[in-house]
């Protein structure tokens, strides 16, 4: 038998391995093996077996055994290999890159190479040695303090990545080994110690007078597991109560009074905030909108519900109510939101209801939660699965529901790594798979969901109306140009807002403000020359961190101290220009010096739960504004909170991008939406710089329908989606002259398809450099009237690709191919 294996590498075919006779029976598709490539030995999946090689040009004698069957069950169905197949078609990727991601961080097996040195022949090449301090000297000295080493620990020791040269002669001289053994899995099953009595409570009651004048220690462990009634504690957890030392443990489990014994254990970490459920009933819209999806899950259909809904109209009782019809079909169910931030509202909410049904998978779990979270979904001990765009790849089975709350968020889109997915557009492939519904919910859809919806490609439900009889807020633009005309600004605030902040907080209301920046200052200059002090690797101003009083790059990392004086002209009038969220909390205390005041952005964020802990707090009052980038305008529910105030409208207009407008209308009108939850009315302020801006002026209006029709006008004008499809390519490389010689080579192979295709002239990206790697992009357009699935795209790109890589002789320059790209700089 021959198993074809893809590993989780940037190869385009699968690899052809002999199964050995006693794994023939447990060889299986969507299994993962260990098998040999080259020098190392690497996890992959079986994804077909047959009883002869798949390529006949094969020779039969040249192809390797299987090493080793990792898992007992398929970890991956037909079902599953249908949607990664899709995945790495649509976005250029490697099925090995796809099926990478469906499995849990650290769980895969890699060889490492040891180096096992001959002791005594070390120090003889050492002491003979002319240069102590070379390379050849300090591998020597490591060898010889650490006897057998890993060769990535070697690399550690010595400061220096290529030492091979160096091994490859110590070798030769017999001086050391190297040999390739498997790793082991970094994460995989916890388990902790517990213990239970051996023997019956009578027969410990009864031994317990002689027990008491030999060992006080051993009668309180005994009557902490009397208490238990037979039930198994954890031995660290017992100990800590009773203050008992190992060697008590010992003593009793050799006389057989007690067990010891490994256990596995869940890692789940608990969230600190808390929101449970008050008793509630559907609105007649709910219940239409219920029971509208719920006929498809029923039926077992596949069938795309697009709920436009406005904020506070009460989408998660129905996302709710839905998985309750869900599990009681016996079946599992799917919710992806944006980012962490909606997790612990949202998921509070779900286990209040349904309790350890109920997991989450998002980056900021660690990796052992993240397994144990994973082998739930696995077995079906867990049938509700909520996280961010990674638990779009969780084993769940018999899926009756998808849902995809704030569908419009560009988070759902992997923008760094391949491949460069869109999880809400692959969840929609998934349901259809799966044969059940998916529920995409917004109050402001993207526009390419609204389209398909107005072309019945989607079923469009509505809601109208807030919950509890609560009222949208009452928007205020405060024209902040006309402010300083008038004297009134503060600083950065107008004294309107000033006021209105401070006349919510004297009645014990929530705040929320919204600066969409980070940092203090988003650029430092010199007045004298005009010179910025930009990323040494990235063609962008460096931010100025005021509290640890730095500059830093948001895109490498890059940090550098503030300059006393100017590094091109040496005038020491430095100025620090725009507002970042660090500037925007420092003057908010200096006006509301009372206030407590909360920073959240994901420089403030950095420790897991940390964000738990300070909606708790708001929630609580102990915090009375709270201050952040997008992450609070995003699906925090709180019914204190009365006012919301945007420090500048204009943060996100002003990038070059097409989708520019969409997202200023998304993220003012969802940040909008957080106030006047409850009966008392809420309250909007927006300080911009125009505010007769067609799209502010929508906002105004809460006119989402009026922004749509504009906008689509727009888009048709210029042929942007939903009226295209996108796809851009982007070459980088640390030598400019070579990646702008490069992209015009690919850009020559790209214009043979333009009889079909629109393809603009190569260009610098509107963010040139990053990370030192200069950029040029194409964009390339194909007509969805004429491409509805985009494969033409996609055809005349690879073509164009491969053609490039067969001629260019730049071809080791990588081409980033992102389809649906969500931002074009």
């Amino acid at each position: 038998m021959y198993a074809e294996v893809v590993f989780f590498l940037p190869f385009r075919k699968a690899f052809t391995y002999l199964v050995p006779a006693d794994l023939e029976e447990e060889i299986a598709v969507g299994k993962r093996v260990l098998a040999p490539f080259g020098p190392k030995t690497l996890t992959g999946y079986c994804v077909s077996v047959s009883g002869e090689p798949a390529a006949s040009n094969i020779a039969v004698e040249k192809i390797k055994e299987l090493y080793e069957i990792l898992d007992p069950e398929p970890l991956l169905t037909s079902d599953d290999l249908s949607l990664y197949r899709w995945m790495s078609d649509y976005y250029f990727a490697p099925l090995g890159e796809t099926l990478k991601l469906t499995v849990p961080y650290g769980s895969e097996i890699q060889s490492k190479r040891l180096v096992a040195p001959d002791v005594a022949y070390c120090k003889t090449l050492l002491e003979k040695a002319k240069k102590k301090a070379s390379l050849r000297s300090k591998v020597l000295a490591v060898l010889i303090e650490k006897n057998t080493v890993q060769i990535s620990v070697l690399q550690k020791s010595v400061k220096r990545k290529n030492i091979y040269s160096v091994l490859r002669y110590l070798q030769k001289e017999g001086a050391v080994s190297v040999s390739e053994v498997a790793g082991k899995a970094k994460v995989s099953v916890k388990k902790e110690r517990f213990v239970q009595l051996a023997i019956s409570p009578e027969t410990v009651y009864s031994m317990l007078p002689e027990v008491e004048k030999r060992s006080p220690k051993q009668v309180a462990l005994l009557l902490r597991l009397l208490e238990a009634e037979g039930t198994a504690l954890r031995a660290s957890v017992v100990a800590k109560e009773t203050e008992t030392p190992p060697s008590v443990f010992g003593s009793l489990a050799k006389r057989g009074i007690i067990k010891l014994f490994q256990k596995a254990v869940d890692r789940r970490r608990k969230e600190t905030f808390t929101n449970d459920l008050a008793d509630y009933q559907l609105t007649e819209q709910q219940q239409s909108v219920y029971e509208e999806v719920e006929k498809s899950v029923i039926a077992g259909e596949f069938k795309p519900f697009l709920l436009y809904g406005v904020t506070g109209s009460g989408k998660t009782l129905i996302y709710l109510e839905l998985a309750k019809k869900v599990l009681e079909l016996g079946k599992s169910v799917l919710l992806l939101v944006p980012e962490i931030s909606l997790t612990p509202q949202i998921t509070s909410r779900f286990y209040h209801r349904f309790g350890d049904e109920v997991i989450v998978l998002h980056s900021k779990i660690s990796p052992g939660e993240r397994y144990d979270a994973w082998m739930k979904a696995l077995h079906g001990t867990a049938r509700i699965v909520i996280g961010a765009r990674s638990a779009l790849f969780a084993p769940l089975r018999n899926i009756g529901l998808v849902v995809i709350d704030e569908e419009h968020d560009a988070s759902y889109k992997q923008n760094d790594t391949m491949p460069r997915y869109h999880a809400r557009d692959c969840a929609v492939y998934k349901a259809s798979i799966a044969k059940c519904p998916i529920l995409l919910g917004s109050a402001t859809p993207s526009m390419e969901s609204m389209f398909n919806a107005e072309q019945g490609k989607y079923r469009l439900l509505n809601l109208p109306n807030r919950v509890d009889e609560a009222k949208l807020p009452i928007i205020t633009m405060i024209n902040v140009v006309q402010e300083k005309n008038r004297k009134r600004m503060l600083g950065l605030f107008s004294q309107t807002l000033i006021e209105k902040i401070r006349n919510r907080l004297q009645k014990k209301e929530g705040v929320i403000v919204l600066q969409n920046r980070r940092g203090f200052s988003t650029s430092v200059y010199c007045f004298d020359c005009g010179e910025v002090e930009t990323c040494e690797n990235c063609s962008v101003s460096l931010v100025h961190h005021i509290n640890e009083n730095y500059l830093k790059c948001h895109y490498c990392g890059f940090v550098k101290p503030v300059p006393s004086q100017c590094n091109q002209c040496g005038s020491f009038a430095v100025k620090y220009f725009g507002t970042g969220t660090e500037r925007v909390e420092d003057e908010l205390a200096y006006y509301l010096p009372d206030a407590v005041i909360k920073r959240v952005d994901s420089d403030s964020l950095g420790k897991i739960g940390s964000f738990s802990r300070v909606l708790s707090e708001f929630r609580d009052g102990a915090i009375d504004i709270l201050l952040g980038t997008q992450i609070v305008a995003k699906g925090l529910d709180f019914s204190r909170v009365t006012l919301v105030c945007v420090v500048s409208a204009e943060t996100n207009l002003w990038i070059p991008d097409f989708r520019a407008d969409e997202r200023t209308f998304q993220l003012l009108t969802q940040v909008s939406g957080r106030a006047g939850r409850s009966s008392v009315e809420g309250e909007v302020l927006i300080q911009t710089q125009n505010d007769q801006s067609r799209v502010l002026q929508k906002i105004l209006l809460n006119d989402y329908m009026g922004f749509y029709q504009s906008e689509l006008f727009l888009r048709q004008k210029h042929s942007y989606p939903p009226f295209s499809r996108l796809c851009l390519l982007e070459m980088k490389d640390e030598d400019p002259d070579k990646v702008k010689l490069a992209i015009g080579e690919l850009h020559q192979a790209i214009s043979r398809h333009k009889n079909y295709l629109t393809i603009t002239p190569p260009s610098a990206a509107v963010l040139a450099r990053i990370n030192k790697f200069y950029r040029f992009q194409i964009l390339v357009k194909s007509e969805r009237a004429i491409d509805p699935s985009g494969s033409a795209l996609r055809r005349g790109i690879n073509e164009a690709m491969q053609f490039f890589h067969t001629h260019s002789k730049h071809r080791d320059i990588q081409i980033i191919a992102d389809m649906d790209p969500q931002i074009v700089i």
